[in-house]
């Protein structure tokens, strides 16, 4: 089944941190977003049978709350509707991570009993990999068990600048 959208909106913006690019649906919804000004980058983050078919550059209203928070309105992301498709556990996953308070990050091992899963650290640590819509969905804040800070799609360095922001 094909449930791409017909079109959305890609706006890049600059931040402390490098460019961000967010795609957007005709919803407002997030559905991926990055820090990266090339936007196929960003694009491929979108699972194929849902990445949009047509882009179109534009103002997202996501933008303002991407503004706020290098503004330090930390939580002015938390609220910014996405739209991610994946299994039932990846669907938790997600949502639970935008549970992770600021200044307090999880272990993959806690993030995995966060899920029910105590065991699937490697599950837990996929479904970080495959987030798309990064800052408003904070990966970020999902560390190694002994506290290193692990992958990121986008740079340890920008995952560290993000950490390091938010634990102020």
């Amino acid at each position: 089944m094909n449930e791409q959208s017909a079109h959305a909106i890609v706006q890049t913006l600059d931040t402390p941190d490098g460019p961000f690019t967010l795609i957007a649906d005709s919803q407002g919804r997030v559905l991926a977003s990055g820090w990266s000004d090339d936007v196929a980058i960003v694009l491929g983050r979108i699972p194929l049978r849902v990445r949009p078919a047509q882009l179109t550059e534009g103002e997202t209203d996501a933008a303002a709350a991407v503004r706020a928070y290098y503004d330090g309105d930390l939580l002015a992301i938390d609220t910014v509707p996405v739209a991610q498709h994946g299994t039932e556990l990846q669907l938790r996953g997600w949502r639970a991570l935008r549970s992770i308070p600021l200044g307090s990050p999880l272990t993959y091992t806690g993030f995995a009993a966060v899920l029910g899963e105590p065991r699937a650290v490697r599950a837990a640590a996929s479904i970080c990999a495959r987030n798309a819509p990064a800052l408003f969905v904070p990966c970020h804040r999902v560390l190694r068990t002994d506290g290193s800070l692990g992958g990121f799609a986008w740079g340890l360095d920008v995952k560290q600048a993000l950490l390091s922001r938010e634990s102020n």
